[in-house]
């Protein structure tokens, strides 16, 4: 047991280090990146060399037929995020930024509420992941070419996105995780997440406008530009994909159709589709490798191999162990600030998966909260720290690349002003759920 939790440790340690100083090793000519996934998959290849977790386990656990397979889900979020990636490239979100742009005329404030509001939107229905890379690169563009403080905008987008992706099990890959472990359905899920999510919106954006009410009172310059679209037949054609997927993954628990079913077909059927439609078109655009290019394929290390470090603790009982420790009393309150927390030593997916695993150890009267809790905790744990989250570090690298200082200690002045209100809020609207139900 010992070994396994030593491993695990080291583990977390490598991660944090290797997001807080992006390490490279240099051979000659030749630099080599060594990506934020390298600790996790040589953790999960140390069980299986010292013979710490039995292969037959790790096999087990890999192709199991219940919802707690990793594959399944990995399946789930890439498909359904591919859906997302496809109206980005042909232009479906820089046409609504633009639009947003034109309605917001001089007003940095009116500017700020219309971008708040169309990520939270947008968030609900498509990925968090999904539209800070969208949105970072536009409102960094954006900011330096009307000279105005772009704070307000990066930091209200990410805290917007990280919130409102509670609302549904398909805005977060922790959130799919976390209730597919522990067979809780689409309908059930969106039922007692609403709330909380609703509540922790509303806060959030009210203390976003206190804290910079500052900047956002100063006029602004917008450049003139008619929004466009380059081909409207693509976009109708993603709109129509992720309208009726969404809608399908709704009444999945109805349907009995397993939801990673669901997001596959429409990912096939969409590639199936724009290619026909080029075709007919004669069209010579590269949509779908872009799409391809740009998918978080980088997520099939990291999930795998923390998934098997978390098998490795279940095979000694860890998970268990701390599962007793954080007993089953006041459960929505420990759950949701322990989770938060470790979302922010060892990046909310490994949490999840870590998590998941001591919830199902628990009675189903407190197994259902603490994961509706954890998932409340690995949202808005990542705008504690970078760390919280994968969006957190997908975030500080974009703003690296386009020359926008933030520092980590601004990062944690901020987070510790907004998340542990909004926490707080949060919590209260799940426990509200549970004790009216």
């Amino acid at each position: 047991m010992y070994s396994v939790c030593i491993i695990g440790v080291l583990v977390c340690l490598a991660l944090i280090l290797t997001v807080l100083t992006n390490p490279s090793i240099h051979l000659g000519k030749y630099q080599i990146r060594i990506f934020y996934w390298t600790a996790p998959v040589l953790g999960a290849i140390a069980l299986l060399l010292f013979r710490l977790l039995p292969l037959n386990v790790m096999w087990q656990g890999l192709t199991s037929q219940g919802s707690i397979n990793p594959l399944k889900i990995l399946t789930l979020f890439i498909s359904m995020t591919t859906l997302s990636i496809f109206l980005d490239e042909v232009g479906f979100f820089s046409y609504l930024a633009g639009i947003s742009l034109k309605a917001a005329k001089a007003s940095q404030l009116k500017l700020f509420c219309i971008l708040f509001l169309m990520v939270s939107v947008l968030t609900v229905f498509t990925s968090n992941d999904i539209i800070i890379l969208t949105f970072t690169p536009f409102i960094c563009y954006f900011s330096k070419k009307a000279n105005i403080d772009p704070m307000p905008y990066l930091f209200g987008e990410f805290v917007a996105a990280n919130t409102w992706s509670m609302m549904l099990i398909i805005g977060n890959p922790t959130n799919i995780y976390l209730s597919t472990a522990n067979g809780i359905g689409f309908g059930t899920y969106t039922a007692h997440m609403f709330l909380p999510t609703l509540l922790a919106g509303c806060t959030a954006f009210g203390l976003l406008l206190l804290i910079f009410r500052k900047p956002l009172a100063k006029p602004v310059e917008v450049a003139n530009e008619e929004p466009k679209i380059r081909d409207k037949g693509l976009v109708i054609i993603g709109l129509i994909h992720l309208s009726i997927c969404t809608i399908l993954l709704v009444l999945s628990s109805y349907i009995g159709l397993e939801m990673w079913y669901i997001t596959l077909g429409f990912a096939i059927s969409l590639f199936v589709t724009v290619t026909i439609y080029k075709k007919i078109k004669r069209s010579k655009e590269h949509v779908l490798m872009h799409t391809l290019i740009r998918a978080p394929w980088e997520l099939i290390p990291f999930v795998l191999s923390m998934f098997i470090l978390v098998l490795g603790l279940e095979q000694y009982q860890v998970t268990k162990l701390i599962g007793e420790f954080l007993g089953e009393e006041w459960i929505i309150l420990k759950y949701g600030v322990s989770s938060f927390l470790a979302a922010n030593v060892m990046n909310n997916i490994p949490m999840a998966v870590a998590f998941s695993s001591i919830a199902r150890n628990l009675p189903a009267n407190a197994g259902i909260p603490a994961t509706y809790a954890s998932v409340i905790g690995s949202n808005l744990g990542a705008y504690f720290t970078p760390l919280g989250a994968l969006a957190g570090i997908m975030w500080a690298g974009i703003l690296n690349r386009m020359g926008i200082a933030f520092s980590f200690r601004k990062y944690i002045s901020l987070g510790m002003r907004i998340s542990f209100p909004v926490l707080a809020v949060a919590l209260a609207g799940l426990w509200l759920v549970f004790a009216i139900a």
